[in-house]
């Protein structure tokens, strides 16, 4: 019989064995971390790190340029040029480093164990507090920190609380209502105190 007509049993399949497969998994997962983009969103590598003394040679370099262009009799001194920038650069980094700390915190206080809504939005309220920003959780009296987004009628339901700068006076963030039918001047919370938990933080 010619070797083309000839049949040939199949091979018998072998299951693998099922065992631990962790160690491939890991190493599965190192290599995809080592080959992932190095400007991947999820971490922040500068080419180089922040430095006050080399942002103030860059920006004294540059105001040194710009001032040449300058009529002599109406150009500041270098000097003076010199210790307004590095009073800018110094106060920038230290305002940069207040942000990340208090947002360290946030992270902190949101990670806690066993922490519920009610005491995570209180511990937040607490750091405004300290940083000077007051939250309004009622237009009652302050009006004019809110804005009404939709709804139609007399009465207020608040979604979202107002923030005031202390410090300034200015506000952060303007307050939303939405109007209901119901009689004037009052004032409602949307679903409670949790409802403007969340937005607008």
């Amino acid at each position: 019989m010619p070797r083309s007509r000839r049949k040939t049993a199949a091979a018998p399949t072998r299951d693998t064995p099922k065992g631990n497969n962790g160690l491939k998994h890991r190493r599965e997962k190192r290599r995809a971390a080592a080959d992932a983009p190095k400007d991947s969103p999820r971490t922040y590598r500068p080419e180089e790190l922040l430095s006050p003394p080399m942002l103030l040679s860059r920006f004294a370099e540059r105001a040194t340029a710009l001032l040449a262009a300058l009529p002599e009799e109406g150009r500041p001194t270098q000097a003076a040029v010199t210790a307004a920038l590095r009073q800018a650069v110094l106060e920038a980094f230290r305002s940069r480093e207040e942000y990340v700390a208090r947002m360290v915190e946030v992270d902190l206080l949101a990670g806690a164990p066993n922490q519920s809504a009610s005491s995570l939005r209180k511990g937040i309220r607490t750091a405004l507090l300290d940083q000077g920003v007051r939250c309004v959780d009622s237009p009652e009296g302050e009006r004019e920190l809110f804005v009404v987004v939709e709804g139609d009628g007399e009465a207020f339901e608040v979604l979202r609380p107002a923030y005031v700068d202390q410090a300034t006076g200015k506000l952060v963030l303007s307050g939303q209502l939405r109007r209901l039918p119901g009689s004037g001047g009052a004032d409602h919370s949307a679903k409670g105190d949790d409802a403007t938990n969340g937005e607008g933080m």
